[in-house]
């Protein structure tokens, strides 16, 4: 499935590409006009990406996630977990980056510093009920399952 998205550049970004062709995400970079930042350990910062998008459908999301390379040999993740991106938001994606390791991360210019894919949405319609059907876990929360 493909999907029409129709993009804004601003501070000297590039439209985003997919690193191969069965990549299922595109990726983020950071548009800081020549510049670089510094996270600190432990702490976050909002780094511009220079895009803008118009997905051509209003049946779709677009979600930010984490590089897993970043995250697995640098530390840097995403300050929200994961970044909703509707299909009516017309402002430049920013992507918060937390650094969780014990060291400062530099961020360059044209760095990849996240990815984003394009997935449908289903919208859940509520019912309020007093009850809920019964399943084999029923209630049970947190770990309930084992870990094996």
């Amino acid at each position: 499935m493909n999907i029409d998205v129709k993009i804004k550049l601003t501070r000297g970004a590039s439209a985003p590409e997919y690193a191969t062709a069965d990549s299922a995400a595109v990726d983020l970079r950071a548009a800081l006009e020549g510049g670089s930042i510094v996270i600190e350990s432990g702490k976050r910062a909002l780094v511009p990406t220079g895009i803008a998008i118009s997905p051509q459908r209003r049946d779709v999301v677009a979600v930010v996630a984490a590089r897993s390379g970043l995250a697995t040999k640098k530390g840097i993740c995403l300050a929200n977990g994961i970044g909703v991106i509707d299909a009516d938001y017309r402002g430049e994606i920013g992507v918060a980056l937390y650094n969780s390791s014990d060291e400062p991360f530099e961020v360059h210019d044209g760095d990849r510093i996240a990815q984003m894919m394009f997935l449908p949405i289903i919208r859940a319609e509520f019912e309020a009920v007093d009850t809920l059907d019964d399943t084999e876990r029923g209630e049970g929360g947190f770990g309930s399952t084992g870990v094996k």
